[in-house]
């Protein structure tokens, strides 16, 4: 095991695409992922998991179909399982999720934006 932190802002500058998120670290099942989000995403849902959105920097919007809830740095949501949402960011947003491992970005929603599973950086 190695003792060193995890820094966020090292791990964020070793990529630039957006709506792909990146595995820091496990914890039990559970995966810490850093991704980097602007624009629009795609409407979807969790069965099983609940998902939890940390911003990091920026601002984004997690858009339900009948609301819609702005976080910006140092804010956390947690959406629940089968709660159909959609991110967005109008600018660039570093996000730190946590979520079971083998989550998919898009939950079962086909869409180009669906992420490579299990991406360490």
């Amino acid at each position: 095991m190695e003792l060193k932190p995890i820094n966020f802002a090292e791990k964020l500058a070793l990529f630039s695409e957006h709506w792909s998120p990146r595995v820091i670290a496990e914890m039990n099942d559970y995966q810490f992922k850093i991704v980097k989000i602007k624009g629009e995403f795609v409407w979807h849902d969790h069965k099983d998991t609940d998902e939890v959105f940390i911003v990091l920097s920026g601002e984004m919007k997690i858009m339900f179909r009948d609301n819609e809830v702005l976080l910006g740095a140092g804010e956390m949501f947690v959406v629940e399982k089968g709660v159909e949402h959609k991110p967005f960011a109008a600018e660039e947003c570093e996000v730190l999720l946590v979520e079971p491992k083998g989550v998919v970005n898009t939950g079962d929603t086909e869409s180009s934006l669906k992420a490579e599973n299990d991406k360490w950086i």
